[in-house]
Order: structure tokens, then sequence, then C-alpha cells
């Protein structure tokens, strides 16, 4: 897919014009702090699960800061994945200079990643703007789906889909005097065009990157598709994404956590 590789290209473009310091000490929350770099509710949801002796893949692992956080419940072995090879590179840097041994970390793209992976892991994590750098949402939980053992789960906390129906506070469409004001449908089907990952760089990128929402329908069903079961789904009204804390608190599901386990 060509946006694939466009997409690649303007996340190592992003990680390279990165903000001072960006990562760098990720590896002393993780030696001082207890799962770090979650929200309290995401804490409380994960500490209900046992993962002890367990083995989890991370999709979308971004600089590997959660997944390495995730092993200090006990997880026996730990993979991320992520298709831009340098924010890889600083994920295997902080593994080293945390000292967290059984952690490894794969450049590729999800759909792609190898064979050898396939039934091994009993998670598959998704955290915070995973899933939305993928057209085809079948085909990605089809790939998780291949991963996970028997029984395994697919654990996720994402952007909530209702979140894409508002405009950012310095879009056109933001009204500030009725900041509730919707500007995009929820069934958007148009992908989204955009030129910036601010929260790595803080600043304009030259090449565009390419994403998507879904709706919780088309969410719930590509993973049915995939013989993934929904076990348990919670919704908060406050923002994960770091783009819209205007809209926190004013009752509109921002955020979720959900659980689908292989049958």
């Amino acid at each position: 897919m060509e946006y694939t590789e466009a997409n690649k290209r303007a996340w190592e473009q992003a990680f390279d014009n990165r903000k001072e310091n960006f990562g760098d000490e990720n590896h002393i929350k993780l030696k001082n702090e207890k799962l770090p770099f979650f929200t309290d509710d995401m804490k409380a949801e994960l500490e209900k699960i046992n993962f002890t002796g367990k083995s989890v893949a991370h999709f979308c692992c971004n600089n590997g800061r959660e997944l390495l956080s995730l092993t200090g419940l006990g997880v026996e072995r730990a993979v991320g994945f992520d298709i831009a090879e340098n924010i890889i590179e600083q994920a295997r840097e902080t593994t080293e200079k945390a000292g967290i041994k059984g952690c490894e970390f794969v450049a590729c793209n999800i759909l792609d990643i190898p064979d050898k992976y396939h039934n091994q892991f009993d998670v598959v994590l998704l955290t915070i703007g995973a899933i939305c750098w993928f057209e085809d949402l079948t085909l990605f939980y089809e790939k998780a789906s291949k991963c996970l053992k028997g029984g395994g789960v697919v654990i996720m906390y994402e952007i909530h889909p209702f979140e894409f129906m508002l405009p950012y506070p310095d879009e056109e469409g933001f009204d500030g005097e009725n900041p509730n004001k919707f500007t995009y449908s929820y069934f958007r089907s148009d992908p989204w065009i955009t030129s910036s990952m601010a929260y790595i760089s803080g600043q304009q990128q030259s090449s565009t990157f390419t994403s998507f929402s879904h709706t919780m329908g088309s969410i719930i069903n590509a993973m049915a598709a995939n013989g993934l079961k929904t076990v348990r789904l919670c919704e908060y009204d406050y923002s994960v994404s770091g783009n819209t804390d205007v809209y926190d608190g004013k009752g509109m599901p921002l955020s979720y956590f959900l659980i689908s386990e292989k049958i």
C-alpha cells in the first residue's frame, strides 16, 4: 500500500526532527515507577489481569515505553512491532538502559509480521493511535488473531471513534463559543491527510501522514470476523490523544478500553 510506505517515511522524518530529549529518559521512569506511561484507568484494568509468565506482542509500539512498562507485571516475553526503524532503535536502547530482559523490538509493517510470530502470544496490545494507520481493519485483526495463541486476548486502549467528529482547537471548524459542535461525520470514509506529528517534533513535516477513522461497529465487527470475541468494553469521557483536552469531562466518549478473546 502506497500510503503505508509514505507513513513510514513521515514517521521516521518526525523522529529525526524530534524534540530535544524526546524519549531519552524513559528508562528512568521504567526503573522507578510501576506501570509508567499508562493512565490511572488503564493501570487499574491491567492490574486485574494476570500477566505472570505470559507473552505479549505490542502492535504499533512506537518507542516501546508502554510495552516495557508492562513487563513490570511479570511478562515473560515481550515483542514490539513498529514500522519506523529509528523509533524501534530507541526502543532497543531504552530496553538496554532499563536492564529489562525478555523484550525485543522488530521494525516492520504490522501486516507483514513474519510467520514465525504466529501462535506465539497470550496478548496482543494496542494503545493510543494504533488502528488509525490501517484502512482495512479486517486485515489488521487477521494478523492479530494469527499472532495469538488459542484463548489469547487483544487488549486495546484507544481513541474513541466519537472523538474524530470533533475538531482540534487549532482547526478552522473549531468554535470556541460552542466547543461541542460536531464538524466531521462519524461515518467518514475519506482518509485524513496531515503533515504534522507535533508530539514528537513540535513542528511541521515536509511529508504527509495518511490515517483513517473507524466506527465502533467496524472495529468490533473486524475483530469478530477473525474469531475475536469482545468480552469487556469501558468508555471514558476524556481524551488520550493529547489533542482535544478541551472536550474532557463534557459527557462525550473520547477513549475506551476493550478486551477481545480469540475463540
